[in-house]
């Protein structure tokens, strides 16, 4: 049994749908039952848990061979990760985990939230004595989808400075997964999943403009204007914050390195951007 967790988001459902094309049989946690994607058939067996609910993890990770271990973006990420990490222990049946973490955990840089995040649950991981594997995406291609109304006026802001980002496609994040949860020989690896080469913004804005039919003009703002630009909007301040960390690290040439991870584990070369793009040309057109 493989046991998915965060597996109605953008990687984790596309991790269900892979598992059960080849035939797999999983249990998707969920937060809401009600939330079953309409294209999962009868060997996805949705449960409902709650990352700080100790029985309803113990219920959910019963009897599980293989976990993947992704949690949302939240304050408590990395207690939520111990937690399924210790429920898992407590089956007392040793299954592997496999932690969807992100590129630059091994590094481990100070004043990057959501990476410190993975970093403790990855320490908890190494210390709890389960067999583990690491998978450290960079920043998803995806994410440009909630840029597409700023591309189409023909602008694209963000506090990433000049520094090139190899962002990876979350098809290929999740092709990779599947290929960790359903093969072995993966114990104690940490593979980093970027795309084939790191771009800039300024080149993300022409590739985003071609595809668009209109010219997009990369704006590079201070982190300060960025944050105050989303507490404006609305944002939650510790997400709001979290993401200009990231982007400062972003900014200081923390995530341009190139791997070959997902060739690796997927047997193909990695989407490019322009790829991604092409795909969603009609989101950025309008």
């Amino acid at each position: 049994m493989i046991v998915v967790t965060g597996a109605t988001g953008t990687v984790g459902s596309k991790v269900v749908s892979g598992l059960r094309e080849r035939g797999e049989s999983v249990r998707a946690l969920v937060r809401d039952p009600g939330s079953r994607p309409a294209g999962w058939d009868e060997g996805v067996e949705v449960v409902a848990a709650d990352y700080t609910d100790p029985t309803s993890l113990d219920t959910a990770l019963a009897g599980a061979d293989v976990i993947y271990l992704l949690v949302a973006v939240h304050p408590e990420m990395a207690q939520h990760e111990i937690n399924v990490i210790d429920a898992a222990v407590r089956t007392g049946l040793r299954p592997r985990i496999v932690l969807h973490a992100a590129a630059g955990v091994e590094v481990k840089p100070e004043g990057v939230r959501f990476l410190s995040a993975h970093v403790t649950g990855h320490a908890h991981l190494q210390a709890g004595g389960l067999p583990w594997t690491v998978l450290a995406p960079n920043g998803f291609h995806q994410n440009f989808l909630g840029m597409a109304a700023a591309v189409k006026a023909g602008r694209l802001t963000a506090a990433a400075g000049d520094a090139p980002v190899s962002w990876v496609d979350a098809r290929d994040v999740a092709e990779a997964a599947v290929a960790v949860l359903t093969t072995d020989g993966h114990e104690g690896a940490v593979y980093t999943l970027t795309g084939p080469a790191g771009l800039t913004h300024d080149e993300i804005a022409d590739q985003l403009g071609a595809v668009a039919g209109r010219t997009v003009a990369y704006q590079a703002v201070e982190p300060e204007a960025a944050l105050a630009g989303m507490l404006a909007a609305g944002w939650d301040p510790w997400r709001a914050e979290g993401l200009i960390e990231l982007y400062t690290f972003y900014a200081g040439g923390g995530a341009g390195a190139v791997t070959h991870d997902v060739e690796k584990l997927t047997g193909h070369a990695p989407r490019s951007f322009a790829d991604f793009a092409a795909d969603h040309a009609a989101v950025f057109r309008g």
